[in-house]
């Protein structure tokens, strides 16, 4: 019994033995052992740092993210700290960063004391040097990954939360981090793309790297604020995380390239004499529409310009550059325990936008300068702003009022008088809403009382 004691005891620790001398098997078997994970590992980094500091270390990265990564409440006992082979502590929160929480593995230290109690060692230097090695050796192991294509889509994929947060806080590692980033792009279909390779991309002409934040791919492909930039040829970069918008805040460039959102104003685009020719006409012919659509509009504006962004879209609502753009808005509104204070000095100044080359906004010009008090001229102003607040990403403080001039164009396109209500007959058969043609409110008076409205039997 004895002797088999101490043979029991001659074996040594995994992370003691030389990595030449471990199979992926050995490492595999360790790693569930220590994690209860039931799958293999995705990758692992076993090393040695020796000098004026000696430990071992040996982390692994999961096949998976855990459901409950992000849960603050939660103990995470990912990291575990040995002393000379002695087991200190399971949950050692100073030896990794919270961005890379997803780490697993083990720490044995030949310079701590056996006998170091928590307190001591949030004040450990020996624990600050460790956790600065660590962080490096993930960045290694990161990139060691990103030279395998789909394996590292598989780590990407999982863990491209983390690798932001870190972008967000880690401003030591922040240019490694940002190396590590994929992104979907205009040129690169369904594949991942990096800002590396957007920069080698890049055209001769070109001196910033545009992007484009929203709620999901579809969204931000067919948004009115890539329409130009596109069709110039030039490469968009969709961004549709939420915390895409944390990351932009921290990255400000990359390589010497400008990081700009084209939803934002002073979105500019190299061009040619001709170009800038046309863009001054075009400001001075719009010049009185402008103005109208400013008084239309008032406080719910700041400003109305021609735009250099548009192709195809009449209109579009731009946020100001310090300001929050209208897909950060809408993830701050949807935070259950925000500041609705931080709303009013935050929201990003509006600015309408107009296309001086689409249809509707020439009509609306020759409209406004036959008559500035046209009151069909503020109707689809009022009616144009909406609709641009919606397609470029805000919500409506009234929908039902939008509805309900909505509505009014509708029955104005199948030809129903509003002076004369519709019968039952009539509005089965048109398709219409269910109530008296009466009854639409107007346009541009919305403080009528609507407390008459009765539905149709």
């Amino acid at each position: 019994m004895f002797q088999q004691f101490l043979e029991l005891n001659k074996t040594k620790p995994i992370w003691t033995r030389n990595a030449d001398d471990i199979s992926q098997e050995e490492y595999g078997e360790f790693y569930k052992s220590l994690t209860n994970d039931w799958e293999d590992h995705l990758a692992v980094k076993h090393f040695s740092v020796e000098g004026q500091l000696d430990f071992r270390a040996l982390l692994f990265v999961p096949r998976r993210m855990p459901f409950d990564l992000f849960e603050n409440k939660k103990k995470k006992n990912n990291i575990k700290l040995y002393v000379r082979r002695v087991f200190i502590m399971d949950n050692c929160e100073e030896l990794i960063p919270d961005y890379l929480n997803f780490i697993k593995g083990v720490v044995d230290s030949e310079d701590l004391p056996l006998n170091i109690s928590r307190e001591m060692l949030q004040q450990n230097k020996i624990l600050k040097v460790i956790r600065k090695n660590l962080v490096k050796k993930c960045m290694e192991l990161f990139e060691e990954l990103a030279e395998d294509k789909e394996t590292y889509k598989k780590f990407y994929d999982q863990f491209s939360k983390n690798l932001k947060l870190g972008v967000h806080e880690d401003s030591q590692n922040r240019q490694k981090l940002a190396d590590l980033l994929r992104f979907n792009t205009s040129a690169s279909g369904d594949e991942y793309c990096s800002l590396n390779d957007y920069v080698g991309r890049m055209k001769e002409n070109q001196t910033q790297i545009y992007f484009i934040t929203g709620e999901s791919i579809e969204q931000v492909k067919n948004s009115a604020f890539v329409e130009r930039v596109k069709k110039r040829g030039f490469e968009v970069i969709y961004m549709t995380e939420a915390i895409d918008e944390y990351v932009i805040q921290q990255l400000k460039e990359y390589k010497g390239k400008q990081l700009v959102c084209v939803t934002k104003e002073g979105l500019e685009l190299p061009e040619d004499e001709a170009e800038k020719k046309k863009r001054e006409e075009d400001k001075a012919k719009f010049e009185n529409l402008c103005k109208v659509m400013k008084s239309v509009l008032e406080s719910k504006v700041e400003k109305v310009v021609v735009s250099n962004r548009l192709v195809d879209s009449p209109c579009c609502i731009v946020t100001s550059q310090y300001g929050w753009s209208a897909n950060m808005e809408r993830i701050m509104k949807a935070q259950a325990l925000r500041d609705s204070s931080a709303m009013g000095y935050m929201a990003g100044k509006k600015h309408l936008e107009i296309n001086p080359d689409h249809a509707i906004i020439e009509t609306l010009r020759q409209r406004a300068e036959a008559d500035k008090n046209d009151k069909a001229v503020k109707d689809l102003v009022i009616l144009l702003f909406e609709t641009a607040l919606l397609s470029s990403g805000f919500s409506l403080d009234e929908p039902g009022t939008h509805a309900a001039r909505i509505y009014r164009m509708v029955k104005l396109g199948l030809g129903i008088d509003d002076d004369e209500p519709m019968t039952t007959d009539e509005v089965s058969g048109a398709g219409a809403p269910t109530t008296a043609a009466g009854d639409a409110p107007p346009l541009v008076d919305d403080s009528e009382d609507l407390s008459h409205m009765e539905e149709v039997d």
